[in-house]
């Protein structure tokens, strides 16, 4: 199943409206940077690949309303965008990583004609996206060679098709093993409190025919006691220098499930989701997001309007937890403050 999360279309970033699905498959267009800070914000788009993608062409849009004729006032006028742009979610590097992208080509192109580094700043965005494609499909191969036939793999969340631009990072290895003749079951959990993996995941794999099953995000340790579950494969929003990877909130809690039950836990990763300027997972900004999201499912109020409620977006899974980690670059293990250092060069 192909699946474009993103694209630029006639002057445009059209999004597929993840909040919708699955019971609709929908795009939403975005043609001013605030539609496109709200999709990223409400999830409309989410996955740290997609989000990177969509504010790389985010600048694109920034420098086409610009009416700057100047490349002074250009580059001002683009700056105030992409800044905007970085405040709509502070976990995913990868946000971060393409517009930093983004803002080089502005310095590269200083001599040029506003027409030009619009065109170059159009070209690097699809770079990002086309680089992402290639990311997806080297994950999927390094990953699928840890998965054995008849695997029976729990993931948390949705690291596939709709988190970045082609197969995904850890449904991607899945597509690929599926792909080279193995047999695979796969577990979903719901993913509260958004349930991104009841809603998206689920929605993946079965229009690829994979065999699923949809639990409880609280039924995991019972299916890893049962023997159930085989591997782990999760993706993440941002890996520090020495492994520790953040990803959305419940990771950390399969984490010490699978170590418990000696099940291989693995992270899924493109390079652009590495942050080797961070320490360890301390380090990574964790969101805080409304406590309607908990207090509510689908606008139904489900616990009293004046609950309290503590809702971080995501947690931090430290690196002894993690059996390996799977990127374009190849398969790394511990100790990863040295292993991971050949992702700098």
């Amino acid at each position: 199943m192909r699946v474009e999360t993103v694209k630029w279309v006639n002057g445009k970033i059209r999004l597929i409206d993840q909040t919708l699905l699955p019971h609709s498959l929908k795009y939403l267009y975005c043609s001013d940077i605030k539609t496109l800070w709200d999709a990223i914000y409400t999830l409309r788009v989410r996955g740290a690949p997609a989000i990177g993608i969509a504010a790389g062409f985010g600048a694109v849009l920034a420098a086409k309303l610009s009416k700057a004729r100047t490349y002074a006032q250009f580059k001002k006028d683009v700056i105030k965008e992409i800044r905007y742009l970085k405040s709509s979610r502070p976990t995913a590097i990868n946000l971060f990583w393409a517009l930093e992208r983004m803002e080089k080509v502005l310095d590269l192109q200083k001599k040029k004609p506003v027409e030009r580094i619009k065109k170059a700043l159009l070209a690097e965005a699809n770079r990002i996206l086309k680089e992402d494609r290639v990311m997806c499909r080297k994950m999927g191969s390094f990953g699928s060679d840890l998965v054995k036939n008849n695997d029976r793999i729990l993931t948390l969340c949705n690291a596939g098709a709709l988190a970045t631009s082609d197969y995904g990072t850890a449904l991607g290895v899945v597509y690929t093993a599926k792909a080279k003749g193995k047999n695979i079951k796969v577990y979903a959990c719901e993913t509260r409190p958004l349930l991104q993996g009841a809603r998206l995941t689920m929605w993946e794999l079965l229009k690829n025919k994979i065999d699923a099953t949809l639990i409880c995000d609280s039924m995991a340790a019972t299916l890893m006691r049962q023997k159930m579950v085989d591997k782990v494969f999760v993706g993440t929003d941002r890996i520090a220098s020495n492994g520790d990877a953040a990803n959305k909130i419940g990771t950390y809690n399969l984490a010490v499930l699978a170590k418990y039950h000696r099940i291989p836990f693995y992270v899924v990763a493109p390079s652009s989701s590495f942050d080797l300027r961070l320490k360890c997972g301390g380090d990574i900004p964790i969101e805080e997001r409304r406590g309607d999201e908990v207090r509510e499912v689908f606008g139904k109020k489900i616990a009293p309007i004046n609950a309290k409620v503590y809702n971080p977006a995501f947690d931090v899974t430290p690196n002894d937890l993690i059996t390996a980690i799977v990127t374009e670059k190849g398969i790394f293990r511990k100790p990863y403050i040295k292993s991971l250092r050949k992702l700098k060069g």
